[in-house]
């Protein structure tokens, strides 16, 4: 995990869009390469919704899209783990020309801090 790291515009975009496709705090964290702690701090500040209480029962009726029902013009950004019973993927209706929705491609197309400096330098 990296120590020099700032709460850019791109990266409140990554943490909001993950929060709210229930990835857990330190699977964020990992994915951003930050701490468990920061993302918690983060997510307090922002003021986003709390999470839903999972149910205790395991038979969750789930919408999902499955591969096999996914068109062009459709997200195809996974969620979930591949071999779990909940695997899908988004479905949304893509930014043109990417493979993914506006919100996915906030998270998928991440321009780094070092790239942005070599540009504009």
């Amino acid at each position: 995990m990296t120590t020099d790291w700032e709460w850019t515009p791109e990266r409140i975009a990554a943490l909001i869009a993950l929060w709210n496709e229930d990835i857990s705090t330190s699977e964020i964290g990992r994915r951003l390469g930050i701490t468990k702690n920061a993302v918690i701090g983060k997510v307090h500040r922002l003021g986003l919704t709390q999470r839903r209480p999972v149910p205790a029962s395991k038979e969750i009726t789930l919408n999902v899209l499955r591969m096999e029902a996914l068109r062009p013009g459709m997200c195809s950004w996974p969620i979930g783990e591949p071999g779990d019973a909940d695997f899908h993927f988004c479905g949304h209706p893509v930014v043109p020309g990417k493979p993914y929705c506006a919100a996915h491609c906030r998270v998928a197309y991440v321009v780094s801090r070092d790239r942005k400096q070599s540009s504009t330098g």
